[in-house]
């Protein structure tokens, strides 16, 4: 992207005359003429000085390549393969005709679009194209290079570069044709960059040729007459080293780009380099002036206003941030596009999370693309000092720039306005840090120029994101290789190797927070005896962590955005330390704070512009694990105990009678529970259908499982164990075994310890089914025979024999296939007696399994027959995929393998429907041996390699069996 700024330290004189036309002398050439077509740019058309608006794209990108061809007749075939490319409309030919007759309009009387044979031609008198200009310019610099008058030279291809306001057409949607024509238009410029660089060379200024292409390099390194020059440069300054390394580069970047060495030429200046031949010295004679007129920077009289460079010390050991880093240096580039334009990067975060470290790391990195200086200022805007006021900030601005004190305006507007002024015709890096709001930086913005803002805050910053058009990026906490990595660049690698579990013990205390792990780097280095496993002991509780990282002020950097809230705002944030997270929505934060949803909504988004709170999906929030902690810690501390007791209940409340009814919609036949009676509540909206009650369980997951357990160490043991029943119904269905034992297990504790027996035989006979997937089948069978005798007392059949159903599946596990079916046929009796159509269905559906396994496959196929029509009566989808599963079996068994087929494939789009994972995997392996005995070798991979994914995403040891099937093939 191509502005004087950008290639030059002030702007030129031809360049302020070429950014405003109307202010240019009223020379002989001006006052000729009247239109004004400028293409080195955003496209741009001038009559009599006023701009034309120039309408839709389609429009503009027709002027655009009427104007790359004048005075020549462009053929209506060519227009339209311009504009539309090869989706050439019907009606390319009137919609042509209908934009010339708006650019017709637009250009005004005696306008220059004639129609000629087969298509148009614009005329274009002599200097009405700025290219044209361009073109003049560059080629009287070059006659003027070639007579040796190299200031002459320096002066016209200064007046050329100024005519360039960015990338050629740059606000078009440039077609390939386009963009080549644009492409010639930009190499035409660096063939007058690199005139310009000799003659600047010429005239002893070996720096700025150097700045110059150091940049232009950057973007075009296959220059190799632009490499060859800036080697010159390099060397004039003293920096043999690196004329050397820049001949290394070329080579390296020509090699690999057009595999391709060095041009003769440039090997033989790498040899005269290496040999000091005279002909390298620079040419004597007085120092040139820099194209406005000032003394060069590297003339002896120096330079005319100061160059401040206020940047603090980086950050030493900075780690990570590629994807941060990246993004600054591409609005770096994206700000070099054109002089008018300053570039606002937000940098936004929670408190701690190293925006201070990212923004001076990357000005450090970046300062030598900031010509005239950097300006730098931390305006404490969460300090318990205050915040800096905006003039206060303005008149330290003015100091560095030269502006006597004496001299600063007393009044804030005519600072700012001043600042602005000298900032204007500037290339400068502004970094405004810890910034408390919007507010506080609009008065410190550049209003023109080259110039680059970074703020920092925790605030982030919405208001200057809408009305300056900044750019946001909000800093995440560090991954966990690079917080290992901090912590090895202050204590060691090899400290780090020798305890691995540690490491990443204390990398998830710090919750990856740069601050915190600053915090415990310290206490590491400055303790080279501990081990680090008893500091990562140390930081086990919550309380605990924030207590080890009392020494780096964490709870006082945390209080500054705590005290910057809102009463209302402030209330929530204490309250929602007593959620055990991970995220929550708006309606658990409403039933936390007693609130309605709409009415807490404004708190949660005031929560996450001061990034105390996280919005990391629509309409779900998430804490930092110490933020949480810093929270709880103030709940603990400012409510009362039975206001944390109310809050709990109505969290607990809201979680359970949201999951109750979300439990019944997917599995309507399993017998349900009698839940705590629900709490008053502001609103409760649950779920309606079964695929919003797969979505919500699918979303609240992670959360119940933590819900379920802190429910139950805080003296709310029903909502545990009930929550836990309801979650049941989401998890055994998907496999996750592993998540219904945790869950299973608090749920009978907290049933045992309020003596609800009812809770205690659900628990025990859920914990029993995970058990048994899990492999334990004696832990499990314990639980059964638990359960049985619970329901026993409580004269509960259905429970009876809901427990001896899945007693029988255990005993077929174990391969007693006569015990099974004694259970099985009693369960059958107790399901009968008390009228359950469901579960007298899917028994049927068991013995009829269990005959089949005994060879009986005929009066297998009765059961399981009378069990489907049942369940295809009552809708019991599920029941029916089992069944199915079970007639597969048997078919398969009676050499009926096409029926059996069937059966399978109506049994895994049943179980897929209702998202029945582990079961439909077992019927994909069944299927695939089916289809392998009918002599379908790829059907049957097809299967089994469907049903190994599922075994391997749900954690499943059958994987391994199902896998060897695949093997065998």
């Amino acid at each position: 992207m191509w502005t004087v700024e950008r290639y030059g330290g002030a702007r030129t004189i031809a360049a302020q005359l070429a950014y405003n036309p109307a202010a240019r002398p009223p020379d002989r050439l001006q006052r000729e003429v009247r239109v004004r077509f400028e293409l080195l740019g955003p496209l741009r058309v001038h009559r009599e000085g006023q701009p034309v608006p120039l309408g839709s794209v389609k429009q503009r990108l027709l002027l655009a390549t009427l104007l790359l061809r004048p005075n020549e007749v462009v053929t209506a075939s060519e227009l339209a393969a311009m504009l539309w490319g090869d989706d050439e409309p019907a009606s390319a030919a009137a919609n042509l005709r209908t934009y010339v007759r708006g650019l017709r309009r637009a250009l005004g009387g005696g306008t220059p679009i004639a129609a000629a044979a087969g298509g148009y031609v614009l005329r274009v008198g002599a200097g009405e194209r700025d290219l044209d200009l361009f073109d003049a310019a560059a080629a009287r610099g070059r006659e003027a290079l070639a007579a040796s008058d190299a200031d002459r030279a320096a002066a016209e291809l200064s007046r050329a570069f100024g005519l360039w306001r960015g990338e050629p057409l740059s606000d078009l949607p440039l077609g390939l044709a386009l963009a080549r024509r644009a492409a010639r238009l930009v190499e035409r410029r660096l063939l007058a960059e690199e005139d310009y660089a000799e003659a600047v060379l010429a005239l002893g200024d070996p720096a700025e040729v150097v700045r110059r292409l150091r940049l232009l390099l950057d973007r075009h390194p296959l220059r190799q007459r632009a490499w060859g020059q800036l080697m010159v440069g390099l060397y004039r300054i003293g920096d043999v080293g690196g004329a050397l390394d820049a001949f290394q580069q070329a080579r390296q970047v020509l090699a690999e780009e057009t595999g391709l060495d060095p041009a003769p030429e440039l090997t033989r200046l790498y040899d005269d380099l290496l040999h000091h031949r005279p002909s390298l010295a620079a040419p004597q004679g007085p120092q040139r002036a820099a194209p406005d007129g000032s003394p060069s920077p590297s003339g002896p009289s120096g330079p005319v206003v100061q160059r401040p460079q206020q940047l603090p010390r980086a950050v030493p050991g900075f780690v990570g941030r590629g994807a941060e880093l990246a993004s600054l240096d591409a609005l770096l580039d994206r700000g070099a596009q054109g002089p008018t334009s300053v570039v606002i990067a937000a940098v936004s975060g929670m408190a701690g999370v190293g925006k201070t470290a990212l923004a001076l790391h990357w000005a450090h990195q970046a300062a030598d693309r900031f010509p005239d200086g950097q300006l730098y200022v931390n305006l404490r805007g969460y300090d318990e000092a205050g915040a800096v006021p905006p003039a206060d900030a303005l008149s330290g601005f003015l100091e560095a720039l030269g502006v006597p004190h004496a001299r600063i305006p007393s009044d804030p507007e005519a600072r700012a306005g001043l600042c602005r002024s000298l900032l204007a015709s500037r290339r400068m890096l502004v970094v405004l840090d810890n910034a408390r709001d919007s507010a506080q930086v609009r008065a410190l913005l550049p209003g023109s120029g080259g110039c680059m803002v970074v703020v920092t805050s925790r605030d982030r910053l919405d208001g200057l994101i809408a009305a300056e058009w900044a750019v946001p990026l909000t800093l995440g906490v560090l991954t966990t290789e690079e917080s290992t990595n901090l912590l090895a660049g202050r204590i060691g690698t090899g400290r780090l190797a020798a305890e691995p579990a540690a490491v990443a013990e204390i990398v998830e205390a710090a919750g990856r927070l740069p601050l915190a792990l600053s915090i415990l780097a310290a206490r590491v280095a400055t303790h080279p005896t501990f081990p680090l496993g008893a500091i990562a002991a140390e930081l086990h509780s919550a309380e605990a962590r924030l207590d080890a990282l009392a020494d780096g002020d964490v709870r006082r950097v945390f209080s500054w955005s705590y005290l910057a809230l809102g009463n209302d705002a402030a209330r929530l944030f204490t309250l929602l330390g007593l959620h055990p997270g991970p995220d929550l929505t708006a309606a658990a934060a409403a039933a936390l704070a007693g609130m309605t949803t709409a009415a807490v909504t404004p708190q949660l988004r005031e929560l996450a512009r001061l990034h105390l709170l996280t919005e990391h999906m629509p309409g779900r929030y998430a804490f930092h694990d110490l933020l949480r902690a810093y929270a709880a810690e103030i709940a603990e501390s400012s409510e009362r105990a039975d206001e944390r007791a109310a809050a709990r209940a109505r969290l607990y409340d809201h979680y359970l009678h949201a999951a109750y009814p979300a439990a019944v919609l997917l599995q309507p036949q399993w017998p349900r529970i009698d839940p705590v009676p629900p709490l008053p509540a502001l609103a409760r909206r649950p779920v309606t259908d079964h695929d919003s009650a797969l979505a919500w369980f699918t979303a609240e997951r992670r959360v119940l499982i933590r819900v379920v357990r802190q429910a139950a160490e805080s003296g709310f043991e029903a909502y545990a164990w009930q929550i836990a029943w309801a979650l049941n119904t989401f998890l055994a269905p998907r496999g996750l075994w592993q998540d219904q034992l945790a869950t299973q297990r608090v749920a009978l504790a907290a049933a045992e310890k309020i003596d609800d027996r009812a809770g205690q035989a659900v628990a025990n006979r859920l914990l029993s089914r995970a058990l048994t997937r899990l492999g334990d089948h004696g832990a499990a069978e314990q639980r059964l025979r638990r359960a049985l005798e619970m329901h026993e007392r409580l004269t509960d059949p259905t429970g009876q024999a809901l427990t001896l159903h899945n007693y029988c599946e255990l005993c077929y596990l174990d391969g007693r296939l006569d015990e099974a079916l004694a259970h099985a046929r009693e369960a059958l009796r107790l399901y009968r007696l008390v009228g359950n159509h469901s579960g007298e269905a899917r028994t049927l559906n068991a013995i009829g399994w269990l005959l089949a396994s005994t060879g009986d496959y005929v009066q297998a196929i009765e059961s399981c027959t009378e069990a489907l029509s049942h369940q295809r009566r009552s809708d019991d989808r599920n029941g029916q995929a089992a069944t199915l599963d079970s007639l597969g079996f048997a078919y398969d068994r009676l050499g009926e393998r096409e029926r059996a087929a069937e059966c399978y494939e109506e049994a895994i789009q049943l179980f897929r429907d209702s998202v029945d994972r582990y079961h439909e995997a077992e019927t994909l392996i069944r299927l695939g041996d089916t289809r392998e005995a009918m002599g379908d070798a790829t059907a049957a991979t097809a299967a089994w390699r469907e049903g190994v994914r599922i075994y391997d995403e749900v954690g499943d040891s059958a994987a391994e069996e199902a896998r060897r099937r695949l093997e065998r093939r």
